[in-house]
């Protein structure tokens, strides 16, 4: 059903408490998806794929009744939207909303969605299995393991403000050694597939290669001209690479610097 097919009928609405917590898991899979959301985006998507319909008293009933479970779930509340905790804490509202203004979203079939419910789910695609399988067999010997260890973070990365130092950082802290530029060169254009097949806040969801293919080329990022020259870089800031896992928000950060995570390294990585 198209969402502007999407009406509610009167009979069809039920009274609020009994759809509470489904509505609670639409609104943060769709903030972890979206980064902002409106509550009639939520309102629009949430009729569209089930039958007990809610009106949009039910959304606001959520914004005033849920609002530990919204926060224990990194999701805060700022006008009328649903936004991430990180954007408000570390970056500027209205210039994020305003790179996603005017996108079309990506709206998943309702398992794939509440997938995102939880903050670390991410779409595995065929971009991320190529440069896993290039990694393991290449860099790390059929260590599978410690290849989907840095596969991750480097999707986490690609993710939330793609930075190419910050993937050699990632390598320089795996110890890993490039047998010559050219392979560089080869790992490079894999995290740069992986990049463009990655979704986005300011793209609603989208990647930037469907973007690109529907709407704006200069989205898709090109491979640099000049190939890549390898070097020792800076510690990395972001991952930790002691306990070979992804870092979460309330997390100690991985800097040492004795706060948590969501407070120190995560703002100056956004």
């Amino acid at each position: 059903m198209a969402l502007n097919e999407a009406k509610i009928h009167i009979g069809d609405v039920k009274p609020v408490k009994e759809n509470r917590q489904p509505i609670i898991d639409y609104v943060i899979s769709l903030t972890h998806l979206y980064g902002i959301v409106h509550k009639e985006k939520v309102l629009e998507i949430y009729n569209s794929q089930n039958e007990d319909k809610v009106d949009g008293q039910a959304i606001s009933n959520i914004m005033k009744e849920a609002l530990k479970e919204l926060k224990d779930n990194f999701v805060e509340i700022h006008r009328d939207y649903f936004v991430a905790e990180s954007i408000l804490e570390f970056r500027d509202f209205d210039e994020q909303l305003n790179q996603s203004k005017g996108k079309p979203y990506y709206i998943p079939e309702k398992k794939e969605l509440l997938k995102y419910r939880d903050e670390l789910y991410f779409e595995v695609t065929k971009q991320y299995n190529a440069l896993k399988d290039y990694i393991t067999e290449n860099l790390f010997d059929g260590d599978d393991y410690k290849a989907e260890v840095i596969c991750s973070n480097i999707q986490g990365i690609c993710q939330f403000g793609f930075q190419i130092n910050e993937v050699f950082n990632i390598f320089n802290n795996m110890n890993v050694n490039f047998e010559s530029e050219e392979q560089v060169n080869e790992v490079m254009q894999l995290v740069m597939d992986l990049a463009n097949h990655t979704r986005l806040w300011e793209n609603n969801g989208h990647t930037p290669q469907e973007i690109f293919e529907k709407y704006e080329k200069p989205y898709l990022s090109p491979l640099p001209k000049e190939p890549f020259e390898f070097k020792g870089s800076q510690e990395a800031k972001v991952y930790s690479f002691e306990t070979r896992k992804k870092i979460g928000r309330n997390d100690p950060c991985p800097c040492g610097s004795g706060e948590k995570y969501k407070k120190c390294c995560l703002g100056n990585n956004g």
